[in-house]
């Protein structure tokens, strides 16, 4: 009984050692959305939590921070600046990154918009 425990153990530690691998390496991927990496990150998160690790929301608030693809770096600048990470839920980040997002869209769809009507304008006189 005491064997099989110790193996059961092992392989336990095995997997949680593979699932700290992982979720250390993980980083959004180009073209990821936001919910997208957060279903990601929170997946693994919570498999290391089933396998007895101690996953404080902070260290995944943390871990997506500096590992969002770098489209978002003024973002986080932004979000550390004005708020407490140690306080930050992953829900308050998660709405945050997308509020930003859409804004960021929106903006960008304008300009191009703007662009196209400039240019159409000025094209049809030359």
């Amino acid at each position: 009984m005491k064997k099989k425990f110790e193996e059961s153990a092992r392989v336990k530690r095995s997997h949680l050692q593979a699932l700290r691998r992982e979720f250390e390496t993980l980083d959004m991927k180009a073209g990821e959305g936001v919910s997208e990496y957060f279903s990601r990150v929170l997946s693994v998160a919570n498999k290391m939590r089933t396998y007895g690790e101690q996953m404080q929301e902070v260290t995944v608030v943390e871990k997506i921070l500096r590992s969002l693809s770098e489209k978002y770096n003024y973002v986080v600048c932004s979000i550390k600046e004005s708020k407490d990470i140690n306080q930050l839920s992953i829900d308050e980040l998660q709405s945050s990154l997308i509020v930003h997002k859409q804004k960021f869209q929106r903006h960008t769809g304008e300009e191009q918009a703007l662009k196209v009507t400039s240019e159409y304008r000025f094209g049809a006189r030359g």
